[in-house]
């Protein structure tokens, strides 16, 4: 049988095809990183605006804010992602939240709450994330 007459792949095109691989796995890997981390950050931000419109219920029910995340039955949040309530009275609450795939914290807190309450908010209403 005649070299020429064979098919396939020589080795010099298979290396070029990994080296290539290997390219675009080096781009793509720390982006999807990031990409992670924003969703993550996006779960909390939104658990943590969920649960600021179920304050407002409860205040309108109950005439004070709620004293825990328990105590608001409607909340659902998202997996892996803890709210705890730092301060909470008739005339305002302080909460954060984390997400277990991150090293950041998300904070909110709204009325007469103290902002140190809510590492690392600084506005009432706005959630802040360090």
């Amino acid at each position: 049988m005649d070299r020429r007459s064979r098919s396939g792949f020589t080795l010099i095109e298979l290396l070029i095809v990994v080296v290539v691989i290997g390219i675009l796995a080096s781009i793509a890997i720390p982006k999807f990183g990031a990409m992670r981390e924003k969703s993550y950050v996006a779960a909390v931000t939104s658990d943590l605006k969920s649960y600021a419109s179920q304050q407002e219920l409860y205040l309108s029910n109950m005439y004070t804010y709620a004293p825990s995340v328990a105590a608001l039955p409607d909340l659902t949040l998202t997996a892996n992602v803890t709210l705890s309530v730092n301060e909470s009275s008739q005339q305002g609450w302080a909460a954060t939240g984390t997400h277990s795939g991150l090293l950041t914290q998300c904070g909110l807190y709204f009325g007469s709450a103290s902002s140190a309450n809510a590492t690392p908010a600084t506005i009432p209403g706005v959630v802040t994330c360090n």
